[in-house]
């Protein structure tokens, strides 16, 4: 039986939501299988992040990894494409904890693609709907933390596939005057890329690439 973990986050700071949590929720409660669907929300803190996903990877031994996250500036769903090896947070996480220019996993490769057909995801979210595009960066916080874990986990687990999908937030969870986009949109949104990943391997010819 093919297992997926999908992830999502806690509220952080002072925000009473956050819809990624909610999505991955939305999701579990409406998954109908045939594969195994383990969720779970991270705490937005980098080391307990980290380790939960490790202890979330070592527990289910899943196929696929899919962590997601909020990008609370962004107006379209985003498969990530690549995570780097760095801690450099401009706030503190929900723990306190700021590290400056400290890497994710010491020793590492200094980043890690995603092993998740990204460019396929975001096509097929597009096809219904849904502004969707491949993001280069997931950015030096919590996000990208726990991509670069998940993914160097997955680099040692044969077969073991994993990425990030970062979201925008939802309507009804978002600050006034941010961008934002239905929550009913944000789960299909994540039902796709689970779909997508399950039943593509490779990727998709063609550029997604960007000019900054």
């Amino acid at each position: 039986m093919t297992t997926i973990l999908l992830t999502g986050f806690e509220p952080f700071a002072d925000d009473p939501r956050n819809p990624s949590g909610e999505a991955v929720r939305e999701v579990a409660a409406r998954w109908g299988g045939p594969a195994t669907l383990v969720t779970d929300i991270l705490p937005v803190a980098f080391d307990a992040a980290g380790e939960r996903i490790r202890t979330l990877i070592a527990g289910c031994e899943p196929d696929v990894v899919i962590a997601t996250g909020l990008a609370g500036r962004r107006t379209q769903v985003a498969p990530e494409r690549v995570a780097i090896n760095l801690r450099d947070a401009g706030i503190p996480d929900n723990d306190r904890d700021q590290p400056v220019d400290l890497p994710s996993i010491e020793g590492g490769p200094a980043a890690h693609f995603s092993t998740l057909p990204v460019k396929a995801i975001a096509e097929r979210i597009r096809d219904e709907g849904i502004p969707s595009a491949v993001s280069h960066s997931a950015g030096t916080f919590v996000c990208n933390h726990v991509m670069y874990v998940a993914l160097h986990e997955a680099a040692r687990a044969p077969g073991m596939r994993a990425g990030f999908v970062h979201v925008p937030w939802s309507h009804e969870t978002a600050p006034e005057g941010s961008p934002s986009l239905p929550s009913a949109a944000i789960v299909r949104a994540l039902e796709l890329a689970i779909r997508t990943a399950l039943e593509q391997d490779g990727d998709i010819a063609g550029s997604a690439g960007a000019l900054h």
